[in-house]
């Protein structure tokens, strides 16, 4: 499903640099324009422009515990007799001797970089304008030489870029992406490299048919699927040209093993995302967007859907069975009907994590799990759980898992994960709904301790070693802690 509010809610609220950084980020700006103004710095300034994701609007709120980057440029001219380090070891002195900014400045190959400790950096670039031609040149400070760059130009083909996708989809998209890169760490791509290949996937023709940007969702899928088939036109690195200066390719960013890893990343990402556009289940297309963005997307609903209970109660209705008394928890309702009280689609609520394995195409097998209760980890074997009777708090369970119908041990060519998923009220209230995978903590078995009061499950997946395959999957067991 597409769930465009969620997709609105999940860029305001979490993919989106917030208002307040931007306030603090433009006062800070202000705060060094005037201090390159009213400095004997020896080039004279004709002016400042944003540069990078700032300019280009597609600048994201920093993941938790890092800082997001701004890139300023100064437009000034030539020195006589400068040479480009000249430049930048310069504007760094005119930082470092001023009592705001002398232990937060520092100069790099192409900026002088002024650190906002744990929130922002501002990257202050001289850009020397008409210098032998009319044109723009930045400094190379490693290399002691001017090179020549437009990014007035660039910022203007990705504005034209995102004026053809309508409703702002380019940047919308892109923020997405640049979100899906930092919180999954799986990939690396450069901002400028990444923006510039998503920009090539906008054409002159998309003019004329908004249908693939239709909303944000779509934009999504349309601009992934794009990038995926380019990606698999080319095995070995290719280039990727800076569209306003064809001497400039932003490939160097990359080498051939990042390249490759980049390639097989958005592959998988694209299977993902088509896969939770195409689910029409709205709580399993939650889930499954939630295996691409993180548990932030969609974060509202995860309350309303672990309330099962209620849920429940609105089943049994539906199905003519009268409850005699509201308030009731999923315990109470188990104990008065049953199995009739579990709700359909326990095993897809939202807040549960998706498979990340790919399926195997052969070797599948049957597994089913069994349960035991215990009265402390590796204790004394107090039963064997069959059913829905309900657990005492404080005890513990072991879940086995068997393969077959004869119910053989899994070998050692196989490792296992358990998703252990919570509800309702105890749970909720903890923050302890859970719904991750973990890895059998006692060879293929799993040890968990009763805690909360409720209808818990637990599933096993079992992983393939040599391909890192899911081969098997079993039925959720039920779990009742009274």
């Amino acid at each position: 499903m597409k769930l465009i509010e969620h997709f609105d809610n999940f860029l305001s609220n979490t993919v989106n640099l917030n208002q307040t950084r931007i306030d603090r980020l433009e006062s800070s700006v202000a705060a060094i324009k005037n201090v390159v103004r009213d400095s004997d710095w020896e080039p004279k300034v004709r002016g400042f422009a944003a540069q990078g994701s700032w300019a280009h609007k597609t600048i994201i709120k920093p993941t938790e515990g890092g800082a997001f980057d701004a890139d300023l440029l100064v437009y000034v001219d030539p020195v006589v007799d400068w040479d480009a380090a000249a430049y930048i070891n310069s504007l760094c002195e005119v930082f470092e001797d001023h009592g705001t900014y002398e232990e937060k400045v520092k100069a790099w190959d192409y900026c002088i970089t002024i650190t906002y400790a744990g929130d922002f950096k501002i990257d202050v670039v001289p850009c020397v304008r008409d210098r032998l031609w009319a044109g723009h040149e930045v400094c190379n400070r490693k290399e002691n030489r001017f090179e020549v760059s437009k990014p007035a130009e660039y910022t203007a083909w990705l504005i034209e870029r995102n004026t053809w996708t309508g409703n702002n989809a380019f940047r919308k998209v892109t923020r997405l992406l640049k979100y899906l890169r930092d919180i999954k760490g799986t990939f690396t791509c450069a901002s400028v490299l990444f923006t510039t290949l998503l920009g090539y996937r906008i054409t002159s023709f998309d003019r004329f048919n908004s249908n693939p940007f239709n909303d944000v969702p779509t934009a999504l899928r349309t601009i992934v699927d794009r990038l995926d088939d380019w990606l698999q036109l080319h095995q070995a690195k290719p280039a990727v040209l800076n569209p306003v200066l064809q001497a400039e390719d932003f490939a160097r960013l990359w080498d051939d093993a990042k390249y490759s890893n980049f390639r097989e990343k958005i592959h998988l990402y694209r299977k993902w995302i088509n896969d939770a556009y195409e689910e029409p289940d709205r709580d399993e297309s939650i889930g499954k967007w939630r295996r691409v963005f993180g548990d932030e997307f969609a974060a509202g609903v995860e309350m309303e859907a672990a309330s099962i209970s209620k849920t429940a109660v609105v089943a049994l209705a539906r199905s003519n069975v009268p409850v005699v008394s509201t308030g009731l928890d999923m315990v109470n309702l188990l104990s008065a009907y049953g199995s009739k009280a579990i709700p359909e689609g326990i095993n897809r609520l939202p807040y549960m994590h998706r498979p990340r394995w790919q399926l195997a195409t052969s070797g599948q097998f049957p597994v089913f799990v069994t349960m035991s209760l215990h009265s402390a980890r590796n204790g004394s074997l107090m039963r064997r759980v069959d059913g829905l009777s309900p657990l005492p708090k404080g005890c513990w369970v072991k879940f086995d898992v068997f393969g077959g119908p004869g119910g053989v041990p899994l070998s050692k060519d196989y490792v296992v994960h358990w998703r252990i998923t919570n509800t309702d009220r105890e749970a909720i209230q903890a923050k302890q709904l859970r719904g991750g995978f973990n890895v059998a903590n006692d060879g293929t078995s799993h040890w968990e301790k009763l805690a909360y009061r409720g209808l818990h499950l637990a599933e096993a997946f079992v992983i393939r070693k040599r391909d890192q395959r899911l081969v098997a999957q079993s039925a959720p067991r039920f779990v009742v802690i009274e």
